[in-house]
């Protein structure tokens, strides 16, 4: 399993000793966050608070209403809502996580006030290519969330019987959303190991996915409809299949915080299709997901053309281009890509 530390950042073992007395943490995550950044956030502040930590956890945006359900929600600052508490939070912090994500750029309006924080900074992510802008952390592609590593972060400092079932339900959400319900590659047998454990502890898995994947509103569930018989191509030549969602089309039914999360993954379902792709306009970009079945890198198609990155068979990327230029700028270099 190769570890990636960056160049400059410390092993995250040399952050136990700065964790001996209580000390003022900030926890923070991407923007627009999913299931294993939001997991990963809670299940470190849930344990950080057991240990007597002053812990404040934020988010650079809302928390997506799939997830509103997870312990701990209620104390999570929305960095776009409440920008003076968080920046307060940040300034009084003696030590700063940043889970799940590589880049500072990747927390959108945070960005600035993170890079000129002097505190140590520390990572916890699974993404390639971590900047070199952290001080202690560790960084593994080969595993399967964030979540998971908070789980070993938590056993490596011993403290394994500390984990209750806010912790667990935080941790089990996001290895469950990063794994596809445990159906992506990326699901090794230390995932399984993992939720061994939880399950041991009491874990109600049943509710868990029922709270993230059975909780939708009917306008979603017509949304989802909409998308696939008016949105939806599907490119038979190249094993390719292209969702597009203007601002237009997610207003038809008032969507709502967290409704496109997912749809990407819904044409790789159809026989034969290698690559999907979701297209979405938002009001200062244009967004783009990315996933793909076998042997075809997304990352790097992201990163190659589309200033994104991410996992093999999972990333994402964005353009300053209009909605109508990126789309036929996909289309374009979709005939030089060839998914297989």
């Amino acid at each position: 399993m190769e570890l990636d530390t960056g160049d400059r950042m410390q092993p995250i073992q040399d952050v136990f000793p700065l964790l001996q007395s209580p000390k003022k943490v900030f926890i923070t995550t991407h923007h627009k966050p999913d299931g294993d950044a939001i997991g990963s956030m809670l299940a470190l502040y849930h344990y950080l608070t057991k240990k007597g930590h002053l812990v404040t956890p934020v988010s650079p945006s809302e928390i997506p209403d799939f997830l509103a359900w997870m312990p701990g929600t209620p104390f999570v600052l929305n960095y776009e809502e409440r920008p003076t508490e968080s920046v307060d939070a940040l300034t009084k912090a003696d030590l700063i996580f940043c889970l799940d994500f590589n880049d500072f750029s990747r927390t959108k309006h945070m960005e600035q006030a993170l890079a000129d924080a002097t505190q140590p900074k520390i990572l916890i992510d699974h993404h390639l290519f971590p900047k070199p802008v952290w001080d202690y952390g560790v960084s593994i592609p080969e595993k399967s969330s964030t979540c998971e590593m908070v789980y070993d972060f938590i056993n490596l400092c011993g403290d394994n019987a500390l984990i209750d079932l806010n912790m667990a339900a935080c941790l089990y959400t996001g290895v469950m959303t990063d794994t596809g319900s445990f159906k992506f590659p990326i699901t090794t047998a230390s995932v399984h190991i993992m939720v061994a454990d939880l399950l041991q502890r009491g874990l109600d898995h049943t509710r868990i996915h029922e709270e993230v994947y059975d909780s939708w509103s009917e306008s979603r569930m017509r949304f989802l409809g909409y998308v696939l018989i008016e949105k939806m191509e599907v490119f038979r030549k190249y094993n390719s299949a292209l969702i597009t969602l203007s601002r237009k089309d997610q207003n038809l039914f008032k969507s709502q915080n967290g409704d496109t999360e997912g749809l990407v993954n819904y044409p790789l379902s159809i026989s034969g299709i290698r690559f999907a792709t979701l297209i979405t306009e938002r009001s200062d970009e244009v967004k783009l997901s990315f996933r793909s079945k076998g042997d075809f890198d997304v990352s790097s198609f992201a990163r190659n053309y589309f200033d994104g990155g991410g996992h093999f068979n999972a990333s994402g990327g964005r353009t300053k281009t209009t909605f109508i230029e990126t789309i036929a700028y996909f289309k374009k270099i979709l005939s030089d890509i060839h998914p297989q």
